[in-house]
């Protein structure tokens, strides 16, 4: 293979995430992009009569999107979560953009997202003993997702 015709993965530096109206900022770690298709099998016969099983792809499943960060004194994500604690589902949902950069600061990957909600909010676990940075994690659910750079 030519150095012409190879594609060598993409390396990144950091991610960004921008949601319409509330949370940004850079996130030390991003899981759960992906999707899935629920499988359905029903039974049939084939010409010769033969008992065979169809299997199709049946409804679309987004898996959900986790986010951690160190803590900052930042409270949009919490008051993010507050709105879906308080009732207001529909004024907590947001589309966003989740943007993978290089070394040199150049977006390299992006990925955007319709109708999230946070679906799940967790604190730092504090440890005294250590000198790590205390991180907070959000857990976003989504209506859909495609990958546009």
């Amino acid at each position: 293979m030519t150095t012409a015709t190879r594609k060598d993965p993409l390396v990144a530096a950091y991610f960004a995430v921008d949601f319409q109206n509330g949370v940004q900022g850079a996130f030390r770690e991003c899981t759960g992009l992906g999707s899935e298709s629920q499988v359905v099998e029903y039974r049939a016969t084939d010409e010769r009569g033969r008992a065979v099983l169809i299997r199709e792809p049946g409804t679309m499943k987004y898996t959900d999107i986790t986010l951690k960060r160190g803590i900052t004194d930042s409270m949009d994500m919490w008051q993010w979560r507050k709105q879906v604690e308080d009732g207001d589902i529909d004024g907590a949902r947001r589309s966003g953009t989740i943007t993978l950069y290089n070394q040199r600061g150049e977006a390299i990957a992006r990925w955007t997202f319709e109708r999230a909600w946070p679906q799940k909010l967790n604190g730092p676990t504090y440890d005294a003993k250590t000198n790590e940075v205390a991180i907070e994690e959000l857990t976003i659910t989504h209506e859909g997702y495609k990958r546009t750079q």
